[in-house]
């Protein structure tokens, strides 16, 4: 497998991370999101993101799968995945308080994640 694509791909990952939590920092809530043309910018950039990690991931899935199996499962890479896919095929649906909780609550341990897989690499 071709090792440059592969570590190119988790600093992607691994850059959008840090660029997410730095567009969140400062915000409280997910209605935060949607009471200024700020935080319309910030939910707009930020769900990007979140679709770039999952369109990465997928891309590392199909050439890499057991080094993400190393790390964690195959449902907690999929979900992932399948976050991707619900913000490429229903933008319109995406809800300001699911993105505030994925900032909130799934960035941090997707970084160890990813960490641990590039250090596995």
């Amino acid at each position: 497998m071709d090792k440059s694509t592969t570590i190119e791909l988790i600093n992607f990952i691994l850059e959008s991370i840090r660029l997410i939590n730095r567009r969140f920092k400062n915000i409280k809530s997910g209605d935060e999101f949607l009471d200024s043309d700020d935080g319309l910018d910030k939910l707009d950039a930020i769900s990007m993101r979140i679709q770039a990690i999952g369109e990465a991931l997928k891309n590392l899935n199909k050439r890499e799968e057991e080094l993400l199996l190393r790390v964690a499962d195959k449902g907690y890479w999929s979900r992932i995945i399948k976050t991707r896919d619900f913000i490429s095929h229903h933008y319109v649906d995406i809800d300001a308080e699911t993105v505030f909780d994925i900032c909130s609550n799934e960035l941090e341990e997707l970084e160890r994640k990813i960490l641990e897989v590039k250090n596995n690499n």
